[in-house]
């Protein structure tokens, strides 16, 4: 059978009246078991798995609960998928997914852009960075050559000591400088920049590093939604991007 014939199988049987309406049921009582006991978490969305018996519950910040469909066990972790050659982390590729909606909706006006010329650029990476991090620093120093392979570079901000620290008012005081990319520089160098405020969208992307995972920096975010944290040297990115 092929996969579209599979896939179209599978909307006839999940949006039949009676499948429509366990399903329902189901999502209910996950959802008012879970916050019956912790109220506090943040539900992005509950789907039945690709696991037989199970749904997937979504949580703010990438993590996924599988839940039997009664609602009363659960477990955490990566759910893989064994095909004829390799092991697919089914986990990983929801997560890759979500990303790339979220990347899509963002205005890249919001950001700062470090890019070869429009006909130079192979792949764009979406970068979480704090001014004060080490390997936020050595990453920086990478761009140009980055650029010159044909990799553009965009910048959103994570202050990884969190709102109101010092690293805060530092990447704030770059977003708002009258120009941004040579204040960033600047402070990625361990140069004192003018302190500035202005509306400024850190907040938002401090927000928005929680909702996709983020939780040290650099962390990269390839065009596919797929995420690597940590530094990479400039021409080991252009090979994981396959364009050396």
């Amino acid at each position: 059978m092929t996969k579209l014939a599979l896939t179209t199988l599978l909307i006839l049987f999940l949006t039949s009246p009676a499948l429509a309406d366990e399903k329902k049921d189901a999502v209910d009582n996950i959802r008012q078991r879970i916050l019956a006991v912790r109220p506090d978490l943040d539900i992005q969305g509950i789907e039945p798995s690709a696991l037989p018996g199970f749904y997937d519950v979504q949580l703010r910040g990438g993590q996924t609960l599988y839940f039997t469909e009664d609602g009363q066990h659960f477990f955490t972790g990566d759910l893989y998928a064994l095909t004829k050659n390799e092991m697919v982390n089914i986990s990983e590729q929801a997560k890759s997914d979500e990303r790339k909606k979220l990347l899509d909706q963002l205005d890249e006006s919001e950001m700062l852009v470090f890019a070869p010329a429009k006909d130079m650029i192979k792949a764009t990476v979406t970068v979480f960075t704090d001014i004060d991090c080490t390997y936020c620093r050595k990453l920086h120093k990478e761009v140009p050559e980055m650029n010159r392979l044909g990799i553009a570079i965009r910048y959103l901000a994570y202050p990884r000591a969190g709102m109101g620290s010092a690293s805060y008012h530092k990447i704030v005081s770059a977003w708002c400088a009258d120009n941004p990319k040579i204040a960033l520089t600047k402070a990625k160098a361990g140069k004192t920049i003018e302190t500035r405020t202005c509306d400024n969208p850190v907040a938002s992307q401090y927000e928005l590093g929680g909702e996709m995972g983020v939780n040290s920096t650099p962390s990269l975010v390839f065009e596919d939604g797929s995420m690597t944290p940590g530094y990479l040297p400039a021409e080991a990115l252009a090979k994981k991007l396959g364009i050396m």
